[in-house]
């Protein structure tokens, strides 16, 4: 079993971590002073921390530890421990809202306390792919994905930015192939110049020679000044060349005495024009067969195929799905109209099962559309579309309809009662401990501030 450090600024004489979650990975580091705690920061390395609220730190060094909770903002994940009897007004409790992902009263469930380190740490791993490879680290987008498939494609992008070669991007619609062609831009010599991209089947088939090399003025009706094309903008930097494989034929040969000649004549003019400039297409098609229909020029295949690199589809790469998920769910959350928590235990199991044609986009798209149309706290496979997809085929048993009654009757009685633990407990005729329990089988979250116990 891989082993997980985990901060602890605490003294172990006063808590230290339960055996099972030793015995689950779980490797405790106790430290007593704010700066052994931040001599462990590293963005490179995202980790999860305990803290442990205590008189020390609240009454006597709260204005230090808040400054150590905000430089490690992003490098350590951090969970609270706080004495059950501390009132809302209480210093740990702003400190705990603001810089923590969750939060525990002693005495400690040690059950509870490995589903919330469970959740952290994938928080954490989140950060830490982003920094898996520093030339992939997009500005506008981020490649998120941990699997040996994209791992693979990483290895690829930092070799392939290290040549000025043309490169050809191979894979289904919605699989990332802008992010790839911005990353390898990022990561080349031409990083500072302009990174232009041109999606080669969305422009009209009288206007793509334009577009593309430019035109001189009077060289056809409304061209009333001269008009720098897409590629010699571009100069001194790369021209992403989406959906290459819809190019028109005669377009085509142009395109082909530009990579071998590396100049353009502007459409109505007669100068050429040196442009230097790197080239990176995409096609979601089979080239192979457009050439073999002849759709396709060879020679031009064999020209834009110098580097080559397959962006593998979701579906093949299933361990990312929940990782993606969850990224598009903290992204895009503010579109929420309530308090969404997280997705449901059968909606994230029906997305790893479901096989995804759209990819990427579809899954983004989907996550978007249930973070509007949601009306619980936690988004369930109706509010991502997928019932009809996945579930059709599958009866439910007994456990899942009984499940997803449990999580109605408690998320109503969570709203009822002010997210208020002890009322709700009440109300349901249960306690606090079973209560909990619930809380974590079907992760929901309850705000700090919100919480009375």
């Amino acid at each position: 079993m891989a082993s997980r450090k985990l901060i602890c600024l605490l003294d172990p004489k006063q808590w230290t971590l339960p055996d099972s979650l030793i015995q689950a990975g779980w490797r405790p580091c106790y430290l007593d002073s704010l700066d052994q705690a931040r001599a462990l920061i590293n963005p490179q390395k995202p980790c999860v921390g305990i803290v442990l609220f205590d008189e020390r730190w609240v009454n006597g060094l709260n204005q230090a530890l808040e400054v150590l909770l905000q430089e490690s903002a992003g490098c350590i994940e951090w969970v609270g421990l706080v004495n059950g009897e501390r009132g809302q007004n209480d210093p740990a409790c702003r400190l705990i809202a603001r810089y923590c992902c969750d939060y525990h009263t002693l005495p400690v469930e040690p059950l509870r306390l490995a589903a919330s380190l469970g959740h952290v740490d994938g928080m954490a791993r989140l950060r830490r792919r982003s920094f898996l490879e520093e030339e992939v680290s997009p500005t506008e987008g981020t490649i998120v994905g941990e699997s040996a498939a994209m791992r693979n494609v990483y290895r690829q992008i930092r070799k392939v930015a290290l040549t000025d070669a043309t490169v050809l991007l191979e894979g289904e619609s919605g699989t990332g192939k802008e992010l790839v062609a911005q990353a390898i831009h990022r990561g080349s010599l031409r990083s500072e110049g302009p990174f232009i991209a041109v999606n080669c089947g969305a422009i009209p088939i009288n206007l793509i020679q334009s577009e593309l090399f430019g035109h001189e003025r009077g060289s056809f009706t409304g061209a009333h000044s001269r008009h720098k094309g897409h590629i010699e903008t571009a100069s001194g930097g790369t021209i992403f060349l989406d959906e290459i494989g819809d190019l028109h034929l005669e377009v085509q040969v142009n395109l082909l005495r530009f990579l071998q000649e590396k100049v353009i004549t502007r459409v109505g003019g007669v100068k050429q024009i040196p442009v230097d400039v790197r080239v990176i297409a995409a096609t979601n098609k089979n080239l192979i067969e457009e050439v073999q229909a002849e759709r396709f020029r060879e020679d031009l295949y064999y020209r834009l195929c110098i580097l080559n690199l397959k962006l593998p589809p979701l579906r093949e790469r299933r361990e990312d799905i929940e990782l993606l998920a969850h990224y598009y769910f903290r992204k895009y959350r503010s579109m929420a109209t309530s308090k969404v928590q997280g997705f449901t235990p059968k909606a994230m199991k029906q997305m790893l099962a479901y096989d995804w044609p759209g990819n990427i986009r579809e899954l983004k798209n989907r996550v978007q559309r249930a973070l509007v149309m949601c009306e619980q706290r936690t988004l369930g496979p109706r509010d991502l579309n997928l019932e009809m997809h996945v579930g059709s085929q599958e009866v439910a048993t007994l456990a899942d309809a009984r499940a997803e009654t449990d999580l109605r009757v408690l998320l109503a009685a969570l709203n009822s009662n002010g997210n208020n633990i002890m009322k709700t407990a009440k109300a349901l005729g249960i306690s606090r401990v079973t209560l909990y329990r619930m809380l974590d089988k079907y992760n929901v979250s309850v705000r700090p501030d919100s919480a009375q116990k």
